[in-house]
Parts: C-alpha cells; structure tokens; sequence
C-alpha cells in the first residue's frame, strides 16, 4: 500500500492510498487506540459506505456510532458544529473516542474542528471519498467552519492520526464534483511541480476517464507535495500560503455567491485563471503559458471566468475579509511561470479593477 508521511515531529501522520480500502478495515485497527468510535458522514456517503464500515469494525470489538448530516458546504456551520458536538455529549463520547470523518472536504473539516475541540481535543481519522478532499482538504489539519462573511474563518490547526483514501470512492462520485477536485490537482502543478503540470496534459484524457492506475499515480503526487509543504510551513506561516493559488478569488466568488451554489473547486478554477491572468497583466508569466494553464482547467470542464454579476468592487469586498489579509494589506498568490508561485502585497485596486470590471 503506497504511504506518504507527513512529518510533524509528535503529531505526525501516514496517508495510505489503495483501492478497496474501504472493504477492509483491517488498516484502521492501529490507528484506532480506543474501543469507542464515532463516525460522522452526511446523507450521500453514508448509504454507500457506513453499514460496511461499521460491520467490520464491530467484528473486531469496536463499539460504533454514527452522527449523520446533511450534505453540501451550505452546511458547514457553526450550527452544524454544534449539532455535532451535541451529539457527540449524547453518546457520551470520553477521550478515548476516536471520530472517523467518512466524506469529503465538508466532513473532514468539520469533523477536524470538532475533534480539536471536543474535551479540548481527541483523536480522529481521515476517509476522504472525494477526489478534492483526497487530494488536499484531508492532508495538513487545517479544519473550520464557514462564515457568512468568510469562508473558513473559524477553526484550528488540527492534525488527524491518519489518512485513508481508497480511489475506488470516486468511481462513485458526480462527473461534478470530480471536476471541482481537478482544480486543487492542477494548483499542485502550477505552484510547484512542472513537471507534473507537464504529466497531467499528457494524461488529461485518461485522468478525465478516471483510469485507475493514472489516479492512483495522481492522488499520490498530489499528495506528496501536499506534504512536503505541510512538513516545511504547518500553521501556513510561509510557504503553505502558495497552496491558496486561486482562493483569494475563489474565496469571494463562494461567498457572494453563496456557499455550495459554486463548488469550491470550480471557484478556485475560476480564481486560478484570475490569478494567471494578473500575473500575466504584471509580466510574470507569459501568453503561452497563460493559455495552457486556461486550457488545462478548461479541458476538465471548469469554469474560467467569474459570475458575470460580480464587479470589481464585490471582489475587493469580500477579499479584504480574506484570512490571508496581514495588517489590512491584501495578499495575492501569483504563478510565476509553471511550477512556482509567490505571495504579493503591492497588488493595487487599480489593478484589480482593470483585471475584474
């Protein structure tokens, strides 16, 4: 089974990635140091894998119990956050509990967020079953709730015991949703890894056929890197910030729009572009590789502009309630050719006019 490492000294974690993992949850016993497991998963994942999930583990001892809601980002709340931790006092859940998040992005922040708060803290467990949660939501612990003035503004560095992604979940997954998580896949390519921004135009036909060796080789890269940053940067003092490419446009795309009317992938796609576009506007990059970053996200049925309802100064609005906002000073993650990218601050509203009206 491939394994990647995140490497934080006592809080350090495997990332496990094979198909099928979800049949056997014979991996999970030793990540699993208690008797007492929740599981929190929502009204779509849970009819496909929770009765399967539960059977095995309460064939090795394991008392399971199931906190379910209902599914999209429109519920990942501060009400959704109570609920939970409600239910979890319920139970009663003790410190010896281990939460399971079996879902995607939405899940796993939440269920992150609750397992740093609950009893000042217990242990949970990544299962990640959509493509952009595997490839980087469940990895780096960053948890949160959205906010009807920005999105993952509350929330914890939090990291789970373990990661376990089982790339059969997304023959399962809407042609939608598997687009969204494309667009995290290719930031991967454009911040950091020519080469695989290189690999996934050559692949993008059989990835978009969703070939299961090319996923799992994929999945794995984007992971990897993922890890690598997380090693360097865990609470996003530096480095980690590039992995915000496209979400300082994203972010407000989601938030005027409402949360879950644009998935988050498919407002970092458009953001993404809008980011190359003003790199581009700056001389950072050049037209041709401006054109192959739009054509790469376009290909995998994204977005590549906007709302249209949206203006300059709608954008500017909310991005300045951004969480990467230092000292009232927007920041902006910018491509500068394929494979590197750097955070700016001198981003002017002249600028950003020209780039959004």
């Amino acid at each position: 089974m491939p394994t990647i490492t995140v490497d934080l000294d006592d809080r350090s974690y495997p990332i496990y990635i094979e198909t099928g993992i979800l049949k056997n949850t014979g991996f999970l016993f030793s990540e699993i140091r208690g008797q007492h497991v929740v599981i929190l998963s929502n009204v779509t994942v849970a009819p496909l894998y929770l009765e399967g999930l539960t059977q095995q583990l309460e064939a090795h001892k394991k008392n399971v119990d199931h906190i379910i809601i209902e599914d999209g980002e429109s519920f990942k709340t501060l009400d959704s956050f109570e609920f939970v931790l409600s239910k979890l006092l319920e139970i009663p859940a003790a410190r010896d509990t281990v939460i399971v998040a079996l879902g995607g992005g939405v899940i796993g922040d939440l269920c992150g967020f609750v397992a740093a708060c609950y009893l000042r803290g217990i242990d949970f467990i990544q299962i990640p079953t959509t493509l952009l949660s595997q490839v980087d939501s469940s990895v780096g612990g960053k948890t949160a709730v959205n906010h009807p003035l920005g999105k993952n503004m509350i929330g914890a560095f939090y990291q789970p015991q373990a990661v376990y992604i089982d790339t059969h979940s997304l023959t399962t997954l809407p042609e939608r949703e598997y687009a969204a998580g494309m667009a995290e896949v290719i930031k991967y390519g454009i911040i950091y890894d020519a080469e695989f921004f290189t690999w996934l135009n050559e692949n993008k036909q059989g990835i978009k056929e969703k070939k299961e060796a090319l996923l799992a080789t994929m999945i794995s890269r984007c992971c990897q890197i993922k890890a690598d940053i997380v090693n360097q940067d865990e609470k996003e003092h530096g480095v980690r910030a590039l992995l915000n490419l496209g979400h300082t446009f994203g972010h407000a795309i989601e938030a005027e729009q409402g949360y879950g009317n644009w998935l988050h992938g498919e407002a970092v796609g458009a953001g993404m572009v809008l980011a190359a576009k003003l790199s581009k506007m700056r001389g950072d990059i050049s037209l041709t590789q401006l054109q192959d970053i739009v054509s790469l996200i376009e290909f995998f049925d994204l977005p590549v502009d906007g709302p249209a309802t949206m203006t300059a100064e709608t954008y500017i609005q909310h991005m300045k309630r951004d969480k990467k906002v230092l000292s009232g000073t927007m920041r902006f993650i910018l491509p500068i050719g394929i494979g590197s990218a750097v955070v700016v601050s001198d981003v002017s509203t002249q600028e950003l006019t020209v780039l959004l009206d």
